[in-house]
Order: C-alpha cells, then sequence, then structure tokens
C-alpha cells in the first residue's frame, strides 16, 4: 500500500485511490460538494430528494434492475446526504469495480425521475421525517442547529419539511441536478483492492460528459445563537447547549476535538464522570464538535428528567467551564490517545478510507496524511485547551435547545448569566 494517489480529468473531476493488495474487497463512490446548504429556503430537502431517487431507475435501467445487479455480485450500493456533501457508494468485491462505476454513473447522469417513483418516494421520505420528529433525541439536534444559524441553509434540516418535499416536480430535481452537479466539485474516491489506472480509465468513459462550470458560494454561515424550547408529553427533557464553533481550517480545529473529548468524548471524559457517575443526573451527555468549510458549532447534548435539572444545568456549565484553568496531562493524554486510536481503527476499514479521501479532497483540496493528522493532535496541550475554553465562552451568545417537559428549565438568561453575560 503506496498511500492514495489523485488524477483530475480534463473536466475537473478528481479521482483519489489507494490499492490494499492484500484485500479482495474494494469501496467506490461518488462525492458531490453540495447538499442542504446550498439549498434556496424554497426548494429546501431537495438534495435528500435527488439522493433518494438516484435509485429509482435510469435511461437503461429499472429500479429493481439497480437493485438485482449490485446484489447479483454480492455488493451494497447506498448513499447519504448531509448540510455540505451527498455521497453514492458502493461495496464490492475486487472484479467488479467497474460494475460499481458504471452503475454510479448510470444513477447520476441518467436517471429518469419517473413521476410515479417520485411520487411513491415522496411518501417515504415523509414518513422519514415523521420518523425523526417522533425520535426527540434526534429532533433536538435539528432545533439547536436553526437556533444557532437561524433563517440561513445551514441551519435549515436536511430532510425539509413534507410541505415542501411533497411539491418537487422532475423539473425540480432536474435544474437543481444541472446546476449542482460538476465535475470540479466531484470527487470519485476509491479504496480497498483498486488499480488506480485501471480506475482512471473507467471513470474517464463514465464521467467524461460530466458538465465543469462553478458552483454558486453557498450563503455564509453566521452564527447567532438563541433559545428554542418545545414542550411534549415526554418522559425526559433532552437539551443541547452549545456556543459558535470552528471551520474545517481553524488552526483550533484539532483543539476543538481533543477539548471535546476531554470534556464529554467517553467514559472518562468529565462530563460523564461527574455529571452521570458521581450524581446520577442522566443516562446520556456527551460533547461534540461540528465542522463546515466556514463555521461550525460546539455542544453539550443531556438527557435528563426534569427533576434533575436544577443540579444539571450549574454542573455542566461547571464542568465546561473548568477546562479554562489547568488541565492535568494525563487527561490529555488520554483524550489525544482516544482520538488518534478512533482515527486509525476507522482507516482499517476500505469504506472508511474512501470516504475519508473523497471528503479531505472536496475540503482541502488534497488527502491529508495519517501522520499529518496524529502530529496535529499531538501538539494539542493544556494551554492550547484553555484558550480555546476561553475562545468558546466568549464567542457570542449561548444556543439551547429543549424538548420534553420543559417547564423546569431554566430561563435563557439565567443560562446565559452562568456565562458571565
Amino acid at each position: 500500500m503506496n498511500g492514495p494517489q489523485t488524477t483530475t480529468l480534463a473536466n475537473g473531476l478528481r479521482i483519489v485511490s489507494e490499492d490494499s493488495p492484500h484485500l479482495e474487497t474494494s469501496a467506490v463512490g461518488i462525492w458531490v460538494d453540495t447538499g442542504a446548504r446550498n439549498e434556496a429556503a424554497e426548494v429546501n430537502g431537495i438534495s435528500h430528494v435527488l439522493e433518494h431517487m438516484a435509485f429509482k431507475g435510469t435511461t437503461s435501467r429499472s429500479a429493481r434492475r439497480i437493485a438485482e445487479e449490485i446484489e447479483a455480485v454480492g455488493g451494497h450500493l447506498n448513499a447519504y446526504t448531509s448540510r455540505e456533501q451527498t455521497a453514492y457508494y458502493a461495496r464490492i468485491l475486487k472484479n467488479d469495480v467497474a460494475l460499481a462505476v458504471d452503475l454510479l454513473a448510470d444513477i447520476l447522469q441518467r436517471s429518469v425521475f419517473d413521476a410515479e417513483e417520485l411520487a411513491r418516494e415522496q411518501q417515504v421520505i415523509i414518513q422519514e421525517i415523521g420518523q425523526t420528529n417522533d425520535t426527540p433525541d434526534d429532533l433536538v439536534f435539528d432545533h439547536f442547529q436553526e437556533t444557532a444559524f437561524p433563517d440561513q441553509a445551514v441551519g435549515r434540516s436536511i430532510l425539509g419539511t413534507p410541505e415542501r418535499v411533497a411539491g418537487f416536480r422532475r423539473d425540480d430535481l432536474q435544474r437543481y441536478l444541472a446546476r449542482q452537479y460538476r465535475a470540479p466539485h466531484m470527487v470519485l474516491s476509491a479504496a480497498g483492492r483498486v488499480d488506480h489506472a485501471a480506475l482512471v480509465a473507467l471513470a474517464s468513459r463514465a464521467f467524461g460528459a460530466l458538465p465543469a462550470g462553478e458552483l454558486d458560494t453557498p450563503q455564509a454561515a453566521r452564527y447567532a445563537g438563541g433559545d428554542r424550547r418545545e414542550d411534549r408529553d415526554l418522559e425526559q427533557i433532552h437539551l443541547v447547549a452549545g456556543f459558535n464553533g470552528v471551520r474545517y481550517d481553524d488552526p483550533d480545529y484539532y483543539t476543538a476535538q481533543v477539548f471535546s473529548t476531554v470534556l464529554g468524548g467517553g467514559m472518562s471524559s468529565r462530563l460523564f464522570q461527574e455529571v452521570r457517575e458521581k450524581r446520577g443526573l442522566c443516562y446520556a451527555i456527551y460533547s461534540f464538535s461540528s465542522s463546515f468549510v466556514d463555521g461550525g458549532i460546539f455542544g453539550i447534548y443531556a438527557g435528563t428528567g426534569g427533576d434533575k435539572l436544577a443540579e444539571l444545568m450549574p454542573a455542566m456549565v461547571g464542568e465546561l467551564g473548568g477546562l479554562s484553568g489547568p488541565i492535568p496531562e494525563e487527561e490529555i493524554d488520554r483524550a489525544r490517545a482516544q482520538l488518534k486510536a478512533g482515527l486509525l481503527m476507522a482507516l482499517e476499514s476500505s469504506s472508511a478510507r474512501c470516504e475519508q479521501f473523497a471528503r479531505q479532497t472536496l475540503i482541502f483540496g488534497r488527502v491529508l496524511s495519517t501522520r499529518e493528522i496524529v502530529e496535529r493532535i499531538d501538539a494539542v496541550d493544556a494551554r492550547a485547551l484553555s484558550r480555546f475554553a476561553e475562545r468558546l465562552l466568549a464567542g457570542g451568545s449561548p444556543t439551547l435547545t429543549a424538548l420534553g417537559p420543559v417547564a423546569p428549565l431554566e430561563a435563557y438568561d439565567v443560562f446565559t448569566a452562568r456565562f458571565g453575560r
């Protein structure tokens, strides 16, 4: 295994792959630099609808034939939509890379968007939206994102609303596809047992007709913060509290990852030990740092009973504020080890390597070496973590969202006052 290779076609499509001669399988996929934050308000959810419809028939294959062809070789074909990217990918045996590339090219360039198929899939997606609305520990994160970034595409739901989804027509999908799926903003990535030269030849034939051209720059992410709470008849209250975060290329990106791990990244973290193990205030509590190309969000999730809120809120805030002071080296070492182990374990999967190559190429224009990432994690020290804590607390109004029996939850001004606001 000699590391990933990258080739760019004449139309701007980048092909990145890494060969692992000892493997019998391959992972291959197309990542597109477009997602929910590229959508205007009136078409919110269209990226996700388009992802679903890619599997519903092309000019040469029915939806059933697509499924049968990939499963006839024991393969797996799937897709996902995020706020900034859409991905279509396959896992196959090493001799079936050509079939996977052909299927991906077909569904991305020759989907017919049949009206009957669209109507059926719209109902499926509306059911998916309903399932999310019935899952409070998922829905509270949508509320959190929207409250942190109000009236912006980056703050809207990836799934859209039932009304928006039901209103899409074939022409809407075709226009969005033609505008957003441009070769310079797409990456064909592969890992496992794959020959790069052969992959480039396949891609040249399959994707050479993809249009070039630039995309419109999405609206810049503008963090605002604020308060949103929704009263529901639930056993627990689900809450997410957080602050303005960091973009992918921010010098503090890896500091944020280590910080989040120390604060709430595992069973040895400060939040877990203090809030759950010592005080028994909740079953689930953790922190997270999510980044975008031009911003980010840092937060803490907790699910608890209303009678525990009076003790939970100051404990949670206290653990966050405590990281602005001295931090024992063993805590930092433990957090670094968790992050590095997670990185290295994930990279034993060809599917994870394939995704990492594509995402890094879209975000940074290149694949970051494992050594570079490990060095950046190791460079995070106690001083950097203390400085990052201060940066978080000074980064504008906090965001607080809650779902469930919210009556016992303290007022937003009481919450912000805990941070000296």
